[in-house]
């Protein structure tokens, strides 16, 4: 007898990759265009990750076209300068992604400690 779990939500509760998760974490305290994206993702990287153009804005594109980010307005509309600001639903996607990885890590700490000798 095969027993099936089910999970609510599974299309939003599914991991993240690190580009999508250092963008909307980048976006979480201000808009942000294209370039301040990259600076900004290198340096909460410490310097690990470095998007290249096609990669940041396949995922621009993307993340639009969920609504998880939305165009901002400024005082600069020309093309590359365009900003880019997290809507609600992107918070609550970054959200989901927090409490996923806490309980990740929480298991992970428990069993480390548990088998170390």
């Amino acid at each position: 007898m095969r027993q099936v779990v089910q999970q609510q939500d599974v299309g939003e509760n599914k991991p993240l990759s690190e580009p999508v998760l250092l963008i909307l974490l980048s976006l979480v305290d201000e808009p942000r265009h294209g370039y301040a994206l990259m600076k900004d993702i290198e340096a909460i990287s410490k310097g690990r990750v470095r998007l290249s153009t096609g990669t940041l804005y396949g995922a621009l594109r993307r993340l639009l076209n969920d609504g998880w980010i939305a165009r901002f307005e400024g005082e600069d509309t020309a093309r590359d300068k365009q900003a880019y600001k997290l809507t609600s639903a992107g918070y609550r996607q970054l959200r989901l992604e927090w409490d996923r990885m806490r309980q990740l890590t929480r298991t992970m700490a428990a069993r480390i400690a548990k088998s170390e000798v």
